[in-house]
């Protein structure tokens, strides 16, 4: 059943995807309009945001503490529910309503939201169905005010995604611009969750963007500004956790030892990124053997319930319920010293959010992934300070650099983790390290696990997207680079059967323009291998009958940008190369391009990459 209602949801998305690329044809609009566009779309993501967080606290206060209140700071710890032992129900009636919501209105809002707009983005021409966003809201509101272990990232992303591509269905545009307001939409989203304006756009360009220009970046950066600032207004400028002044790492042995540590740190943040991305799927396989999905997510959101009473029961919080931000802050004051414990909290997160996000939750997976670097890194130092106390450690340090290494690696997306964690403590002393483990991170997890956290449900899903996005330096190639010299010059009513018994066009391609006086009428590519031994068929038919393609014109020194461009717009399938300037006239073509040639220099460029 579930998997009819998918199925039909992505067939009806496809159908609405041919449909409206079918009307837009190649209607472009103006970068000014773009960024206009960019700035509604942040504009309504940045409130989308702030009363998506609003709503979260609504939901918590009411069914942990049967308190009618949007008023939640989700880096305080909640109190003890009233309900005592019955809290471990709170998770299962919220879960039964995300059930209800995902499977009604629109299955696309399960999961963490990400992998649903990289899908859309290269798939859909960055079509979303505007009924995504009013869902995922309620959907992830619910499921995270009521404690299940996802990140409130993931369904901003998604909503603002949504929101930047019902505008680009509604105003008429090519689907690269559509797909720039899904990005924008998307880097809004991040931005306005986190306070984090430069780490919204780096989430963009990494994860969502195919291609990085001026029209792409500006709605993106005027998107990723407007909700920022929205928030900060609504919400406060503070960062999104409080952290001690560190002191930062001296050009000393002793730095050298702490920045071995730091690189050792990555290495095992590698390790539990690709953990917790094989541990997600083999959660979801799990589950999904089960019928009924009804009754899957109340099992999966129950064992969470006892999960999180059992931790307050022990040790006095529920710690690892929803977002989790307390527990993060915690670390990052050096509250938990204790190596044991924060490894536990480790296990516990895990566990929480494989449950929730596998039986049918719907969130994000960065907050998790927050958490737990917060945790490993954090246990990593405690680990080192037990054995060795005076070694140049610390916790809350060790902690901020794991967050950005479990992140970076789990997610794909380094850039954006370095900076976002740095935007939300803004110690800038922590970078040097944070690279050098982000990176290690990386280059770990993708040894473990070559797919991501987000690429590798796709995967699954048989929608694979390119690992490697390097940028197109075929497209700076002079046209006389790429072209084809071999070309032959006929006159347009010589007989096609003839020029195909001509001994000398033996080869298996030839590229033929067909002139009258002095004026090339038309181009064709014969393959004369092929022909040969059907001359007869053709008997009577001319060559300028044959050579009837359509044709563009381009220079020696002109760039493979623009000459593919020109191609796209005239709907030709070929380009005639030139010497200097003007018509194409017999005495002066240089060669030509066909799309064969421009795929060819694609192949030579992907090469020094793969």
């Amino acid at each position: 059943m579930q998997g009819d209602l998918g199925a039909d949801a992505t067939r009806k998305q496809a159908a609405a995807a041919g449909s409206i690329m079918e009307r837009e044809q190649s209607h472009r609009i103006g970068r000014l309009q773009l960024s206009l566009l960019g700035l509604v779309v942040g504009i309504i993501t940045g409130g989308g945001a702030i009363l998506f967080r609003l709503l979260i606290g609504l939901i918590h206060n009411l069914l942990f503490l049967g308190q009618l209140s949007p008023v939640y700071d989700a880096n305080q710890f909640t109190p003890a529910s009233p309900w005592g032992a019955f809290v471990i129900l709170v998770p299962v009636i919220g879960g039964l309503g995300v059930t209800f919501l995902v499977a009604h209105f629109a299955p696309e809002a399960k999961g963490h939201g990400v992998p649903e707009v990289i899908d859309a983005v290269y798939y859909k021409g960055g079509v979303i169905r505007p009924v995504v966003a009013v869902v995922k809201s309620l959907a992830s509101a619910l499921a995270i005010g009521s404690g299940s272990a996802v990140g409130r990232e993931g369904p901003i992303i998604q909503i603002g995604s949504a929101l930047g591509s019902t505008f680009g269905q509604i105003v008429r545009m090519t689907a690269g611009q559509r797909i720039t307001l899904v990005a924008a939409g998307a880097g809004a989203g991040i931005a306005a969750t986190f306070n984090t304006p430069i780490g919204g756009v780096m989430f963009a360009i990494e994860l969502i963007l195919p291609e990085i220009s001026v029209d792409s970046f500006l709605p993106v950066a005027i998107a990723t500004g407007a909700a920022t600032f929205l928030g900060r207004f609504f919400l406060g400028d503070q960062p999104a956790f409080a952290v001690p002044s560190l002191a930062p790492l001296q050009n000393t042995p002793a730095g050298l030892i702490t920045l071995a540590l730091y690189a050792l740190l990555g290495v095992a943040s590698g390790a539990a990124a690709a953990l917790f991305i094989r541990s997600l799927h083999w959660s979801e396989d799990l589950f999904d053997k089960m019928k009924g999905r009804y009754s899957r997510h109340a099992l999966g959101m129950l064992l969470v319930g006892v999960l999180i009473y059992a931790l307050q029961r022990s040790y006095g919080q529920y710690f690892v319920d929803g977002v989790g931000y307390a527990t993060v802050q915690g670390i990052l004051q050096d509250q938990f010293p204790l190596a044991g414990l924060l490894a536990l909290l480790f296990v516990c997160k895990l566990l929480a959010t494989t449950l929730s996000l596998g039986s049918g939750s719907s969130g994000g997976i960065f907050s998790p992934s927050l958490f737990l670097g917060a945790t490993l890194g954090g246990s990593f130092a405690a680990a080192v300070l037990e054995i060795a106390p005076t070694a140049p450690v610390s916790i809350p340090a060790f902690a901020m650099v794991g967050m950005g290494a479990v992140v970076g690696g789990g997610t794909g997306a380094a850039m954006a983790a370095v900076t976002m964690v740095f935007e939300m403590t803004r110690d800038y002393s922590i970078i040097m390290p944070m690279i050098v483990a982000v990176a290690l991170s990386l280059g770990v997890r993708r040894l473990l696990s070559e797919e991501s956290v987000y690429t590798l449900k796709l995967v699954r899903r048989g929608h694979p997207v390119p690992q490697v996005r390097h940028a197109n330096m075929f497209l700076v190639h002079r046209a006389k680079e790429v072209m084809e010299r071999n070309v032959v010059i006929l006159p347009a009513d010589t007989g096609f059967a003839d020029f195909l018994r001509r001994p000398e066009y033996q080869g298996a391609m030839v590229h033929v323009l067909a002139t009258r006086g002095d004026r090339i009428v038309g181009a064709v590519r014969v393959n004369v291998a092929l022909r040969r031994g059907l001359e007869d068929l053709h008997s009577g038919i001319t060559l300028g009958e044959v050579a009837n393609w359509p044709f563009n014109v381009a220079r020696e020194e002109d760039i493979m940008f623009d000459v593919i461009a020109r191609l796209r717009r005239k709907r030709a399938a070929m380009t005639i190369v030139v010497h200097g300037g003007g018509r194409p006239r017999p005495g002066n073509i240089a060669g030509v391009i066909t799309k064969e040639h421009v795929a060819e220099a694609v192949f030579n460029t992907v090469k020094d990459y793969r």
